[in-house]
């Protein structure tokens, strides 16, 4: 290595996206389940793979260590901290790689972007969570944005299967 040169520090959860992919699902971080066994939505009590099921997205419920055979089915999975993890609370701010994150959005174009808690979409839309409604946004510009209510047990007083099934809805050209 050049006597200048830093190394990067490896994902925690490598991103799993390509190019013109017709859904991606953006966290915030992985959580301490998920560093753990290197899966995404690991944690027996998350919702995610469920949902997934439930709404169509995946053909039969999905075990967190499938996650690479969602790029089959046309989606997407990536977090804005990829060299971290934990509780989004206690993940500083400079972690959450943003500017990176719009690179990667801008280079693959996917056609959506379905935000797995109100704070991922607040680092993407700029917005404080508490004036971001769970759904789809009304913005005009491409990608389509999905806001939706997090997976995460921590969260179960707010969920709802409701905005998943309008992303899933959106996934297999079905009107929104």
């Amino acid at each position: 290595m050049a006597p200048n040169a830093r190394a990067r520090p490896a994902h925690v959860l490598p991103d799993r996206l390509a190019p013109n992919l017709k859904l991606w699902f953006v966290g915030t971080a992985a959580g301490p389940k998920s560093a753990a066994l290197r899966q995404y939505y690991a944690h027996p009590g998350n919702r995610f793979w469920r949902a997934l099921h439930e709404t169509g997205v995946t053909p039969r419920l999905f075990a967190p260590h499938e996650y690479t055979r969602l790029l089959d089915l046309g989606v997407g999975l990536t977090d804005f901290c990829k060299t971290g993890w934990g509780v989004d609370a206690e993940i500083a701010r400079e972690a959450f790689d943003v500017a990176g994150f719009r690179r990667k959005v801008m280079r693959l174009k996917p056609a959506a972007l379905a935000f797995t808690s109100k704070t991922a979409a607040g680092l993407w839309l700029g917005e404080p969570t508490g004036r971001i409604s769970v759904g789809q946004q009304v913005i005009q510009d491409r990608p389509a944005i999905f806001v939706l209510p997090s997976p995460s047990g921590l969260a179960t007083s707010y969920w709802s299967l409701g905005p998943w099934r309008e992303a899933a809805d959106f996934l297999h050209g079905r009107s929104v």
